[in-house]
């Protein structure tokens, strides 16, 4: 009977054992590294930009859902600050975001890693003090589309030199849209062309804007910065036709879409880059340590399809120098 007990006690002393080995296994192997993927609109974790980012990381040896999680996030600007507050409660080890999701984390923290993707400067923006030694807890891409406001009107005014009056159209609540404003306006000056800058921060606003732009007159559209201009790209591009509006816009992907006319880099590669930048420091260096990166190419598209519905007559000297036509 004795030896009955002492075999039963034992065996689950084993059992105990055995069960308990997997748990203190599991509690030896690194936690897996979250990344906050944060922009200042509704993420759609298969559009292109984050489709490219998680492929840089994935050629870094990071792989969705294996090695590595992300948390897509999404807010208005001004409460942004509430989704990086919860994002550095659950410890993450880097937040990737556009200009204003950037900006709130560098408000929030000074030790966690931050990538910004953006289309302005990001001294002026004040996102780092220095682009080959950014310092700190931030790096970066930008595309620089920001900068590109007065090439822009140019190519505009050539694809439409007899409109008297160009619509500048721009999210107030952006952090990049006054810089913007300045450089349109000021490249305006310079060549003598009137502009009418329209502010918009809402969805309904948006028709009331093109309503507006027509009754003033203007015979062109600039189309602003910011992820709330390009989530309305579709509608955009298709009050652009109804109302007949020639729109130079500052991504490709307008164009892409029906829009007529754009001059950018790529945000995609931008994402990307974002992408490889993430793998770089979960791997261990210092943001601070990594140069920001700019673009070294611009791209002009034109839209065939969209100037002939226009009824416009493209100049050959823009031809010329597109990278791309949609025919």
């Amino acid at each position: 009977m004795a030896s009955y007990i002492g075999r039963r006690k034992f065996l689950a002393t084993l059992g105990g054992a055995a069960a308990t080995w997997p748990l203190a296994a599991r509690a030896q192997q690194p936690p897996m590294p979250v990344v906050g993927f944060v922009r200042d609109v509704t993420p759609d974790v298969s559009d292109a930009r984050a489709t490219a980012f998680r492929q840089a990381l994935k050629e870094a040896g990071f792989v969705e859902g294996q090695n590595v999680a992300i948390e897509y996030r999404s807010e208005q600007t001004d409460r942004l600050p509430l989704v990086v507050a919860d994002l550095l409660r659950r410890q993450v080890a880097l937040i990737v975001g556009n200009t204003p999701s950037a900006l709130a984390a560098k408000t929030a923290t000074m030790t966690v890693p931050i990538v910004f993707v953006t289309g302005g400067d990001p001294v002026r923006v004040g996102l780092v003090a220095n682009l080959n030694r950014p310092g700190g807890n931030v790096t970066g891409i930008s595309f620089m589309s920001v900068e590109l406001a007065a090439k822009q009107l140019g190519l505009l005014r050539e694809l439409r030199p007899g409109a008297a009056r160009i619509a500048v159209l721009v999210d107030p609540k952006f952090p990049t849209t006054e810089r913007f404003v300045s450089e349109v306006r000021a490249a305006a000056s310079a060549i003598g062309q009137q502009i009418e800058v329209l502010y918009v921060s809402s969805d309904r606003e948006i028709e009331t804007a093109f309503t507006t732009l027509v009754q003033r007159g203007a015979g062109a559209l600039l189309w602003g910065t910011g992820e709330f201009l390009f989530s309305q790209r579709d509608r955009v591009v298709a009050l652009a036709a109804r109302h007949r509006i020639s729109v130079m816009y500052i991504l490709r992907d307008y164009a892409a879409a029906g829009g007529l006319i754009s001059y950018a880099a790529s945000p995609t590669d931008a994402w990307r880059q974002a992408g490889i930048y993430a793998g770089r420091i979960l791997k261990g260096e210092k943001p601070g340590d990594l140069p920001v990166m700019l673009p070294t190419k611009f791209e002009l598209v034109i839209n065939m399809r969209t100037a002939k519905a226009l009824g416009l007559q493209v100049p050959d000297k823009l031809l010329a120098l597109a990278d791309e036509v949609i025919e």
